[in-house]
């Protein structure tokens, strides 16, 4: 079955607050998930929906097309920096527990990643966007135990 995966993060201040917000789409089934942090980044967020997303998969081998605003995740991957920097044990780049995390869980499925313009005419990226903002203004807020400020 082919699956649909949205991702979108924000942050209130970079850093400062932040969330995170996906919805997946396999046939007539949706789920939509989300989560706030006290401390965070907006890149943060948009690789840790990528990967919160691609974890809620219940088969392994899924066929997924992902859709994300973040340049920073899509390039990363369809450009194979990701690769260059694992090779390098990701030295002096940033979020490297959540790239790790991401190749992971990127490995055990079919990727295709989709770059789309945000706050523009895609529903479901528009409903992440809603999501996350609202995770990361909400009364529940996280400990982003893999930030490190610099």
């Amino acid at each position: 079955m082919q699956i649909t995966i949205y991702t979108d993060g924000s942050s209130l201040g970079n850093p400062g607050p932040g969330g995170f917000g996906c919805v997946l789409l396999a046939g007539p089934y949706r789920k939509e998930i989300s989560q706030g942090y006290r401390l965070t980044t907006n890149n943060r967020m948009e690789l840790m929906a990528v990967c919160v997303a691609l974890e809620a998969l219940k088969h392994e081998g899924s066929e997924v097309t992902l859709y994300s605003d973040s340049k920073y995740v899509i390039d990363a991957v369809t450009k194979g920096w990701v690769y260059g920097w694992e090779r390098k044990r990701f030295q002096g780049k940033k979020n490297p527990d959540l790239w790790m995390r991401f190749l992971r869980i990127y490995r055990r499925h079919r990727v295709r990643f989709i770059w789309v313009k945000g706050h523009a005419d895609t529903v479901e990226n528009n409903r992440c966007d809603q999501l996350a903002v609202a995770a990361a203004n909400g009364q529940i807020l996280y400990e982003d135990s893999g930030y490190q400020p610099e």
